[in-house]
C-alpha cells in the first residue's frame, strides 16, 4: 500500500470537505504517518473515513474530525497545550507538530504506552503522555489550548478554568444524537465565550457527569 498516496486522498477527500483548510493544520497532518499509530490489525484502513477499534473499547476519530479540533483551535507555535483523552496517539502527534508543549492525559495505561511508542517512532519530542483521569484536573489557567476528545453529556467547566486568559478548549457536548462541538474561549478572569461550530457524534469521556435517568 502507497501510504503517503493515501494520506494524500485522505487529506483531499475527507479533511477538505470537511472545510480544513489551515496551511499549517494540513502540513502537520501530511508529517504525521497515521498508519504508525493504528493498531496493525486495521494498518490497511488507516486512511479510511471511520472510526478505527482501540483497546479498551476505545476509537480513533475519523481523520477529518482531528482536523476540525486543530482548525478550531488556532495552535500557535508558542502554545502550551493540554490533550483529553490520548487514543492512539495520532492527534498528541499532530498537536505536537503545530505547538510548543503537549501534555496528553489518557486513563488506560496500556493506550498511554502505545501511544508514547507510536510518538517515539514518529520523532515527536515534545509530548508528554500522562497516566491520569481527567475528570479530576484541577489546575487553573494553565493551558493555551485545550482538545477534549471524548463528548461531555453535561458540560464541565473545570476545562474552561483550565484556560489561559485568550486560550481555547475544543470540547463535544451533549448526548446522541445531538452533539455539539464547541469553541470556548477564556475572555477575561471569570469570563468565557462559548461558540457552536459543528454538529457531531463522538463517544463520551469516561468517569464524565451524566444526566439524571427520567423517573415517573
Amino acid at each position: 500500500m502507497n501510504f503517503e498516496a493515501a494520506r494524500e486522498q485522505m487529506i483531499e477527500q475527507q479533511v477538505h470537505t470537511w472545510e480544513v483548510f489551515d496551511d499549517r493544520v494540513l502540513a502537520a497532518m501530511r508529517s504525521v504517518p497515521r498508519e504508525h499509530f493504528t493498531p496493525p490489525a486495521y494498518r490497511q484502513v488507516a486512511f479510511a473515513d471511520a472510526p478505527i477499534p482501540l483497546a479498551q473499547g476505545q476509537w480513533m476519530l475519523p481523520a477529518k474530525v482531528h482536523g476540525r479540533i486543530l482548525q478550531t483551535l488556532q495552535i500557535q507555535p508558542a502554545d502550551v497545550v493540554l490533550e483529553v483523552g490520548s487514543g492512539s496517539g495520532y492527534l498528541s502527534a499532530c498537536l505536537g507538530r503545530l505547538a510548543s508543549r503537549v501534555q496528553s492525559l489518557e486513563l488506560f495505561e496500556d493506550l498511554a504506552q502505545g501511544a508514547r511508542q507510536s510518538l517515539f517512532q514518529a520523532a515527536i519530542n515534545n509530548v508528554a503522555v500522562d497516566v491520569a483521569d481527567a475528570m479530576r484536573l484541577e489546575q487553573e489557567a494553565s493551558y493555551d489550548a485545550i482538545a477534549v476528545t471524548g463528548s461531555l453529556p453535561l458540560y464541565d467547566e473545570r476545562f474552561q478554568r483550565a484556560l489561559r486568559h485568550g486560550g481555547r478548549l475544543f470540547v463535544v457536548v451533549g448526548q446522541a444524537p445531538v452533539m455539539e462541538a464547541w469553541l470556548v474561549r477564556r475572555v477575561g478572569e471569570r469570563e468565557w465565550h462559548r461558540e457552536s461550530v459543528f454538529e457531531t457524534c463522538i463517544d463520551p469521556l469516561l468517569n464524565s457527569p451524566r444526566p439524571s435517568a427520567f423517573v415517573f
